[in-house]
Formats: C-alpha cells, sequence, structure tokens
C-alpha cells in the first residue's frame, strides 16, 4: 500500500553568507544568542544550527572584527568566511520539520553587476486569489514577460493610479493611460475595441496635452472621477476627468501660480531644531575602551521631549553644547524612537562616538543637542470632501530657515470645482491632507487634526488668525475719480485696514493718496455726554457706512491735502478687509459685497 505526502506548497531555499553585525542580548553570559543588528531581523539561536557563543569566542574559523556597547548588550562583528552558509531546507521553515535534501543549484553569470535603474519601467507580480489561497506578489519570475516599458523621455515614473480597471501612469511631462488584462484593437475606420488579454499592462496611450507631474507626486489627490496634481515645470495646476488634462491654475489664478511654482525646487535646505536637555547617554563621556574593544560606531542618548511633537529624523547632522560652547560634529541621526507628546523622555540613536569635548586636557560631556535637519520643498495635495474642495499646500523650506507654522513660506489654497474658481487661502501648513468618511483630516508634525468640527472659525493647530479680502474698485477705469466713502454688506465686525489709489506721477512711481484706518462697528463706538457715536463704520438702511479721510503725505504744488480732503483720488482703489475681535470673536462673520461712492473728476 502506497503512501502519499501532500505538500501544499513548493519550500523556498534560502542561501546566503553571514556578514551582518550580530548583538547579545542582556542574558546569562554563558547563554548568549545572538541577532542581526538590523530592527526586525529574527534571533539566531542554537535553533538554527548556530553555537551559543559567548563574548569572548565565535564559531569556528570566525574573526573577531570589533565589540561595541550597545545600550545594555555588546555587538560582536564577525567575519565567518565562506565556511559559514546558511541555507533554509526545512518544510515551512519549521522547527525540526521535515528536511529536504539539497538539490542541484543553477547559477546565472552575468557579465557586469552594476545596478541598473529603470524609472520609466513597470514591472507585475503573480497574482493574488483569495478563494484558492494563492498569494504570488512576491513572485518576480523573469522568464515571462513582467515588464512594461514608457518613452523615457517623458521622465520618470511618479505615480501610478487605479480608476475602476485602468491605470493612469504619471511621468514628469506625461499623463498616460494603460489597459488592465485587456488590449485595444482598431477597425479599418479607425475606432478602438477592447478585447481581452493575458497581458496585464496593456497598450498605453498617452492624453492629449504635455503636461505631467513634474516631481511632486504628493500633490496629488482625487474624488470621483476627477483626479488633480501640480505640473511645477509648467507652473501649472491640473485637472484630469473625463473631458482631458485641465490646466484649472488658469482660472484667474495663472499669474499666481507662475510665481509661486517657480520658487518651488528639489534642493533640500538645513535648519536647526530646537534644543534639547541630554538626560542620559550610553556610553557616558568620556569612555574608555576595554580589551579588544573600539569605542562606536552606535551611541543611545536620551534627551528631553516637549510637547511640541518630534521633530527629529533619521540623517539629522547633530549639534551639541559643551563646556559652554554649541560645536558642530559630523554625528548623524541613525534612528529616534518617541514616548509621545509631553512625555518627559524620548530617545534618538548615533552614528559616532560619545557627545563631548576635550579642553585643556578635561573631559566635558554634551548636555544639551541640536539637529540640523534637511528638508526639500513639497507640494501637499488633498480633497476635502466636506466642502468639495481641492487643497494644495505650497511649501518653500528653501527660503525658511525654521519649520514654525507661522512662517511665511507656505500657501495654502482651496479649489472648488463647482464654481471653477480658487475660493480661499487658509493659514495652516499641513504635512498630509487626506479625507474619510465626510471629514477632512491633516497632520502637522505628529499630530492628526480634523476639521469642522466645532464653532470657532480660523483657528489652525492652536493658531488664530483674522479673515482678511482684498478688493479692487475699478469702475470707469479710465476716468479719475474720488472715492468719498466705502461701505459694505454682511456681519458685524469687519474692519478697513487699508485703501490706497494707483500709482501716480513721474514714471507712474511718484505717489499715491492713502485713506485712513476705518474701525468696524463696534470697536469705533464712544460715548460723549451720553451720546454714542460711530469713529468707524455705521449702519445705515442695512449696510455698514463710513467716510473715507485722506491719510496721504503733501506732494509739491499741494495746497490741501491729508485730511483737508474728502476721499482719496485716482483711477482705482485697492481696499483690504479684515476681521476684528470685538463680535463673536473666532465666529462666523459674513461678507457679501463691498463698494464705494465715487464721484467723477478731471484730474
Amino acid at each position: 500500500m502506497a503512501y502519499q505526502l501532500e505538500i501544499p506548497y513548493y519550500n523556498s531555499f534560502w542561501l546566503k553568507h553571514v556578514t551582518t553585525p550580530l548583538i547579545e542580548d542582556a542574558g546569562p553570559p554563558n547563554n548568549a544568542h545572538y541577532v542581526p543588528l538590523y530592527p526586525g531581523a529574527p534571533w539566531l539561536g542554537s535553533s538554527t544550527g548556530f553555537p551559543n557563543w559567548n563574548p569572548t569566542g565565535g564559531p569556528a574559523g570566525a574573526q573577531v572584527r570589533s565589540n561595541v556597547y550597545y545600550g545594555s548588550a555588546v555587538i560582536y562583528s564577525y567575519d565567518l568566511g565562506s565556511n559559514y552558509i546558511l541555507e533554509e531546507n526545512r518544510i515551512r521553515g519549521g522547527y525540526n520539520n521535515e528536511a529536504w535534501g539539497l538539490p542541484p543549484r543553477a547559477y546565472l553569470r552575468e557579465d557586469s553587476n552594476d545596478v541598473r535603474y529603470r524609472n520609466n519601467a513597470l514591472i507585475y507580480s503573480g497574482i493574488f486569489n483569495s478563494r484558492t489561497n494563492v498569494n504570488e506578489t512576491n513572485v518576480f519570475n523573469s522568464a515571462e514577460d513582467i515588464t512594461k516599458a514608457i518613452d523615457p523621455h517623458n521622465g520618470s515614473v511618479q505615480l501610478i493610479d487605479v480608476l475602476d480597471n485602468n491605470l493612469t501612469i504619471y511621468q514628469e511631462n506625461k499623463v498616460s493611460q494603460a489597459l488592465v488584462d485587456k488590449d485595444a484593437i482598431y477597425s479599418a475606420e479607425g475606432s478602438p475595441l477592447n478585447t481581452t488579454s493575458n497581458v496585464v499592462i496593456g497598450q498605453i496611450t498617452p492624453y492629449v496635452g504635455d503636461y505631467g507631474i513634474s516631481t511632486n507626486p504628493e500633490s496629488f489627490a482625487k474624488f470621483g472621477f476627477r483626479r488633480y496634481f501640480v505640473d511645477r515645470f509648467r507652473n501649472s495646476v491640473m485637472r484630469l476627468s473625463r473631458d482631458g488634462l485641465t490646466p484649472i491654475s488658469n482660472y484667474g489664478m495663472n499669474d499666481y501660480f507662475r510665481d509661486e511654482l517657480s520658487r518651488i525646487n528639489d534642493l533640500k535646505t538645513s535648519y536647526l531644531s530646537d534644543e534639547y536637555s541630554i538626560a542620559t547617554q550610553d556610553p557616558p563621556f568620556p569612555y574608555t575602551p576595554g580589551p579588544q574593544e573600539e569605542v562606536g560606531p552606535y551611541v543611545e542618548i536620551a534627551i528631553l521631549g516637549d510637547e511640541d511633537g518630534f521633530e527629529i529624523e533619521t540623517g539629522s547632522q547633530v549639534q551639541y553644547f559643551a563646556n559652554g560652547d554649541w560645536y558642530d560634529s559630523d554625528i548623524t541621526v541613525t534612528g529616534t524612537q518617541e514616548n509621545g507628546a509631553g512625555t518627559a523622555i524620548d530617545y534618538v540613536y548615533l552614528t559616532g562616538a560619545s557627545l563631548g569635548v576635550t579642553v585643556g586636557g578635561v573631559d566635558y560631556a554634551a548636555t544639551k543637542v541640536r539637529f540640523l535637519i534637511n528638508k526639500a520643498d513639497s507640494i501637499q495635495g488633498g480633497y476635502d470632501t466636506y466642502k468639495d474642495n481641492y487643497i494644495i499646500s505650497l511649501q518653500e523650506r528653501s527660503g525658511s530657515k525654521t519649520d514654525d507654522l507661522t512662517s511665511d513660506y507656505y500657501s495654502t489654497i482651496a479649489f472648488d470645482d463647482n464654481i471653477r474658481g480658487w475660493t480661499t487661502f487658509y493659514t495652516y501648513r499641513p504635512s498630509f491632507i487626506f479625507s474619510l468618511k465626510n471629514n477632512l483630516y491633516t497632520t502637522f508634525e505628529n499630530d492628526l487634526y480634523r476639521h469642522y468640527t466645532n464653532d470657532s472659525y480660523n483657528n489652525f493647530y492652536g493658531v488664530y488668525s483674522d479673515s482678511s479680502i482684498e478688493f479692487v474698485l475699478n469702475d470707469n477705469p479710465s476716468i479719475m475719480k474720488n472715492f468719498k466713502t466705502v461701505n459694505y454688506e454682511g456681519s458685524d465686525g469687519w474692519q478697513l485696514d487699508s485703501m490706497i489709489t494707483d500709482n501716480e506721477g513721474p514714471a507712474y512711481g511718484g505717489y499715491s493718496d492713502v485713506a485712513n484706518v476705518i474701525k468696524s462697528y463696534q470697536e469705533g463706538l464712544y460715548t460723549t455726554g451720553g451720546i454714542e457715536y460711530r469713529a468707524g463704520f455705521n449702519l445705515k438702511e442695512n449696510k455698514f457706512l463710513a467716510n473715507i479721510i485722506n491719510n496721504s503725505q503733501v506732494q509739491q504744488n499741494e495746497v490741501n491735502f491729508g485730511n483737508q480732503i474728502t476721499g482719496i483720488k485716482g483711477f482705482f482703489a485697492v481696499l483690504k478687509l479684515s476681521t476684528d475681535s470685538t463680535t463673536r470673536p473666532q465666529g462666523e462673520k459674513q461678507l457679501f459685497s463691498v463698494g464705494s461712492e465715487i464721484v467723477l473728476s478731471s484730474k
């Protein structure tokens, strides 16, 4: 009677040379286990065939390169040579499972082992079928045709998006559509017909228009059948919809985006972080190596955390404070561990020796550290499903030396497709923007914020800012006018910050007429002899109205000037209204229309 052993899948074989530094855990010295130093690696002990090594030796034939302190553990780096090769040959890789014999080994020799970067090509793996438990997502069989190259003239592939059962491929200079599991043939009249095919990535068809996503895939956002992104190379903000590519930056904002996007670049800018006090560092400075030991390359320091978030990033360069002065170093951050905002202690892992300086033969340990952080400009994009807006945040770090929220080097703008216009500027600089279940979320540093959750307006990330709107009054632009009054329809709580006419004089840069600041309805209230007066806007026939008081400087040959003149004079006027704190502070304030009473005159 024959016995059949069912094997549910083919076993894989793992062949490697062990050259990774190994770390001993803090167990008994004679019962040590060792693991590779990189995070997430499996433990290596006697269960894998390795002997229990001790701190004074290693495998037969292995030579100790170095051993250093790492926290409470000791690191050993062994050169195992060619005699120590690990091969996994047990079914499922389980401990004491059935073992396979050594099969024939096939080797493929390449004339060159140089790394080749194909940044304009796509590759796909095997299938995943949850019903049959077939998972080949990690299988890339080079014997099959699993790659698809795109025109390299259009730059690298920055983003791949799926819409229904087609791929949208975003290159630096082009956007294309690729069919999935089907191909296209054309009739004699040139009409396309879709046919099923065993080709995963079918025919690639570019969209009409020389637009791409540049090198800013973070600007991408989508909702429904509409997709939005920024083509920085062409100073355009784009929408991809059923009617193809449309530059939505042309909707009244072409000049603005031309100027702002030209300042965004790919270069990284360095700026200093906050200062952190060192709680401990291991090993402490100075450190005297023991026998057969070397200092470094790993140092752990504990720092006092702050409540504003943890901004330290891997790769940041360290500056330290010792003996009353700051010192530069070539030490970089290899990892961090944050224990949460407001927690007293956070941890930073560094490469290099301990932090300290020797002056006049005296060793001084570092007491504070700060980090030189490198970040590039970015264009964060996201879709606000609550207000049905596409939001982009242009973040120019190349002009800013800090990562402060109140920095002027950012612009966060919203686009409304229903009115085909850019509706507002926001006073926050998000790290990420996304929507979930009709809620808008943004992140700043390590904190997550949900928007539109209370009645407080203009309060983002705990920082309040007033709203302001600028208008241009330009009726009959070729005729000189006197602007006598200003009025608006809306809520109380708006004040006139400034009002200025066009330049005139030599080369049209000589001088302009300027109006006085006009307070809001409540802010301008004062009482004299028991009678209330309004020094700012007054309410008449459900409109807020105020006279314009001239505040211009005297010009040559002027007889009357300043407040001796009623209103201001010019071809057009630019005015700015903003909210104040007198009525419904941080509450809703509406503004419907703004106007001015003018008198036509000749100059």
